[in-house]
């Protein structure tokens, strides 16, 4: 691997992400909203700032995300839904990842090893639901594994030795689930970075549109 592209970059998984790579010596490309105004929630801005990548690049991970969006908190109940809510969760965990895999037949490289990766989160999948409630987060994560391994089956045809997946990346000690660690295991973002590229570098053809966790075991969906 010799050239990733991170977006988000700045969050605390992304930053983690980043830093190990290119203490790897891999030449990597930071996006992220709060320093490049890379809004994953603004199409056109999207594609204009992706429009300027012209290389391909032999990793690209979409690290962005969010649980609280706006001050609403995920919900404890299907009466607690929001329109709006549910809206902005879906504009950024889904629809932003999919805008980025738009592009994704020409930021991978179709003359070597490659690897797209969107970090989703255990709680989309339907199968391993028990608990309930955060339907809007929930819904938003099972969107986007379902845009991942849509859009794996077409990079599949092009593109014969990428690898397209979702990951979930574990409970990491970030800004993001501050609020929600309760009792759960976590652990730090360099710690999760390590666990992640672990299993992204062992990833082939034959995994591409898989769900997968940090240590490299398969999600249900």
């Amino acid at each position: 691997m010799e050239t990733a592209l991170i977006i988000g970059a700045s969050g605390g998984i992304g930053r983690a992400l980043s830093d190990l790579l290119q203490a790897r010596g891999v030449e990597v490309t930071r996006l992220s909203r709060s320093v490049d105004g890379f809004d994953l929630t603004d199409p056109d801005g999207v594609a204009r700032i992706l429009n300027t990548l012209s290389d391909p690049f032999d990793l690209i991970i979409v690290a962005s995300g969010a649980l609280e969006i706006n001050g609403a908190e995920p919900e404890k109940s299907i009466r607690a839904v929001s329109a709006r809510a549910m809206m902005d969760q879906f504009a950024l965990n889904a629809i932003g990842p999919a805008l980025v895999l738009k592009q994704a037949h020409r930021l991978l490289p179709r003359d070597r090893k490659a690897a797209f990766v969107v970090l989703s989160a255990r709680v989309g999948s339907i199968e391993d639901n028990r608990l309930g409630g955060w339907v809007s987060y929930r819904a938003s994560k099972a969107a986007v594994n379902q845009i991942v391994h849509t859009a794996a089956i077409e990079l599949a045809r092009t593109h014969k030795q990428a690898a397209c997946v979702v990951m979930h990346p574990g409970t990491v000690k970030t800004a993001f689930t501050k609020k929600y660690l309760g009792r759960h295991p976590a652990v730090e973002p360099e710690e999760a970075a390590e666990n992640l590229l672990a299993v992204i570098s062992g990833l082939s053809p034959t995994d591409t549109g898989g769900f997968f966790d940090w240590a490299g075991k398969r999600v249900p969906w």
